[in-house]
């Protein structure tokens, strides 16, 4: 789930009243930064002109019977999130965005889907906020639950504005606001590679593996196996850097693929499963570095086809942080949403994550960051607290806290010194099995998947839906940090 807790839509001067279900319909990619596919969405409400607050998505679930649990989590979720920042909604907008199946229609889409407004709308409405409209968008039209109206809300839906002719457009446009595609396109960008290429690609990393594994496990020649990922890194930070600019994102990626071998690609994604290296790869966080460093991240996580599945955690986050720290918000968010559907029980993407959602100024993490290791810049900046007005830091990491790290330029990859690293490592691999999950209700249910892991007051499930055990052993090694 994500959970946004910052103000959303425009501020200042640039500020856009929204008038009707219609303008409130076109405006809502431009709060979210991307189209959102198959989610539910709700904006808190503040004050008597209904100023946009805190606001959460989350893929719709696909079992019905998992709707009345999911709208109350949903519900407390918003509501409790903004009265901690000391202001209790006054109203909430709630979206249900869903594209119709091959040979069904947007209307149908809208009665299907009926049934979970109504319960959201009880949700919220027992907590004493009420739901001043409720929207379903489908097949490029709106329908409103909530407006009896037909003039306004026939029965056959009222189309969408033309992308780009609405005031709210014209002033995201003013303001520098930009929607980045679907969800769905966002997350493609992310996805594992198919046929054939994955089949090549998992031998590879079945031949890093059982060349790496044994060698960072073993601990003698876990630093020299560190120092390889990050000349290795290194290296593919200049050939990516050295590559002309494309502007069409799938063109880019299918370029950026080509630019790696399978054999590079599988010795980065084991090496960074080591704790230490994914640490010091984090520092390619800033300057002329940052983008091409996405770039590289993303190609990576495309690379963890098949059983390597789990490892795409770390490139993944590492992508989210580096999206993040130059303040592109949906897609950190995106990144981070898919590492935590690879593994919930990665820690550094459940902080980060939270960081994300309490609001926390990015340069807070990377002056931490330049001094001490991830997990620990990313607690020390999470009770160090957020800006002024942004939810404070919940007490949620019960997990064994990293030891300190040398600080470590990026191009420097020479091996370690340090004493102690192997059994810093060793006491890191251990799951953080006590720590809150930062997001919100749980794993995704609904295609357009979570983007947090967590529900308040704790980790539930639905009743009935069985948790999934993931493969112990196998092949690489895996880091829950």
């Amino acid at each position: 789930m994500t959970r946004h807790n910052e103000p959303a839509g425009l501020s200042g001067e640039e500020q856009v009243t929204l008038r009707s279900p219609a303008e409130l319909a076109d405006a809502l990619p431009y709060v979210l930064g991307f189209h959102p596919d198959d989610s539910v969405v709700m904006i808190a409400l503040h004050g008597p002109r209904g100023r946009f607050g805190g606001r959460l998505r989350l893929g719709i679930p696909g079992v019905r019977e998992e709707w009345p649990e999911v709208c109350d989590q949903l519900a407390e979720c918003l509501i409790s999130g903004s009265e901690r920042r000391g202001e209790r909604p006054d109203g909430i907008v709630l979206f249900l965005c869903q594209e119709p199946a091959e040979g069904a229609s947007g209307q149908e889409v809208m009665e299907r889907l009926r049934p979970l407004a109504q319960r959201l709308r009880i949700a919220c409405g027992r907590l004493e906020v009420p739901v001043f409209e409720a929207l379903c968008v489908s097949e490029g039209r709106f329908w409103s639950y909530v407006c009896p109206d037909r003039r306004c809300c026939p029965p056959e839906g009222v189309p969408l504005t033309l992308p780009g002719t609405s005031v709210m457009a014209a002033a995201a446009t003013f303001a520098g606001v930009q929607v980045r595609g679907s969800l769905r396109e966002m997350e493609a960008r992310l996805a594992p590679l198919g046929a054939p290429r994955a089949e090549e690609q998992e031998r590879a990393l079945d031949a890093a593996g059982c060349e790496l594994v044994p060698r960072i496990l073993g601990g003698v020649d876990s630093a020299a196996v560190r120092a390889q990922t990050l000349v290795l890194v290194g290296r593919m930070l200049k050939r990516f850097g050295a590559a002309p600019p494309i502007a069409d994102p799938c063109a880019a990626d299918a370029r950026d693929d080509d630019l790696l071998d399978d054999k590079e690609a599988a010795a980065m994604i084991i090496g960074l499963q080591d704790r230490l290296a994914r640490d010091r790869a984090a520092a390619w966080m800033e300057g002329p570095d940052a983008e091409t460093a996405q770039r590289l991240w993303r190609a990576l996580a495309r690379r963890c086809v098949g059983s390597y599945g789990e490892h795409a955690a770390a490139p993944l986050t590492l992508a989210g942080w580096v999206a993040w720290s130059a303040g592109d918000e949906p897609a950190a968010r995106v990144a981070l949403g898919r590492a935590l559907q690879v593994d919930p029980d990665y820690l550094f993407a459940r902080l980060l994550h939270q960081a994300c959602n309490e609001g926390l100024d990015p340069e807070l993490l990377r002056d931490c960051l330049r001094q001490e290791g991830v997990d620990r810049a990313v607690h020390a900046a999470l009770h160090k607290g957020p800006e002024p007005g942004a939810d404070a830091a919940r007490p949620a990491e019960q997990a064994e806290q990293a030891e300190p790290t040398e600080p470590t330029e990026p191009a420097e990859a020479a091996p370690s010194a340090e004493g102690g690293d192997d059994g810093e490592r060793q006491r890191e691999e251990r799951s953080p099995g006590g720590a809150a999950a930062p997001g919100g209700p749980g794993a995704s249910r609904g295609p357009g998947g979570p983007t947090g892991a967590g529900v308040p007051g704790g980790r539930r499930r639905p009743e009935g839906k069985q948790r999934t055990r993931r493969r112990s052993g196998g092949r690489g090694t895996r880091s829950r940090r």
